[in-house]
């Protein structure tokens, strides 16, 4: 009887451990490429972002030791315009403090790339938001590692999956953007978001060839 009662109870655990991975599975199942482009294409309007300002104004104020700094629950957010923009949060698993993305991850990368080549959405430009939740590093790490993070998934967007580079656009906010500001250490705040930015300029349309002139016959010798 004992013996039985103990296979029992071990088949109750294991049970109990294939449910949980089960749903642990399903938490941390990829997205689709229809759930990505659901996200993505209800642009409107262009975001009054200058990008390249953007950049320099996250580095100097990660590296600010600002004396009377309100903490990450109360800072502002450093580009309050990027909310407007239509998003997509992904959980991607890069390894610890590198810009390294994990197999884990590759099929949400796949999905997103996918999603970028959708009818609806070739008309625009995107940015790669790179964010880290607050930690023990300081925030100028956190702003350096946020912005390699997006470089490399541009990177493999770009090389794997050929998306044009000049539709991508990748920046990193460090923890100067917290996605959920009520609770700066959660994993939330590590997540990567793509924006549809802006529509692409429309190209030049060349003026049709004039035609060739027609070959001249010889003359007819009399």
């Amino acid at each position: 009887m004992r013996a039985k009662g103990l296979a029992t109870a071990g088949l109750g655990i294991a049970l109990g451990l294939v449910l949980l991975a089960s749903a642990a599975g399903a938490q941390t199942a990829a997205p689709t490429r229809d759930d990505i482009v659901g996200k993505l294409n209800h642009f409107e309007e262009a975001a009054e972002v200058d990008l390249p300002a953007l950049k320099q104004q996250v580095m100097e104020r990660a590296k600010a030791r600002i004396k009377n700094d309100p903490g990450p629950v109360n800072r502002p957010l450093i580009a309050p315009d990027l909310a407007k923009l239509p998003a997509f949060n992904a959980q991607i698993q890069f390894d610890a403090d590198t810009p390294i993305i994990q197999p884990a991850s590759y099929q949400t990368v796949g999905r997103i790339a996918d999603a970028l080549v959708h009818s609806s959405l070739l008309p625009y430009t995107f940015l790669i938001v790179g964010h880290v939740e607050s930690n023990s590093k300081t925030r100028e790490a956190n702003a350096i590692l946020s912005q390699r993070r997006a470089d490399a998934i541009r990177d493999v967007l770009v090389n794997t999956f050929k998306i044009s580079t000049k539709r991508l656009h990748p920046i990193g906010l460090g923890e100067e953007q917290l996605l959920d500001r009520a609770k700066p250490t959660s994993a939330v705040n590590g997540q990567l978001q793509i924006l549809t930015y802006a529509r692409l300029p429309e190209e030049p349309a060349h003026p049709a060839a004039a035609p060739a002139p027609a070959a001249k016959k010889p003359a007819k010798k009399r």
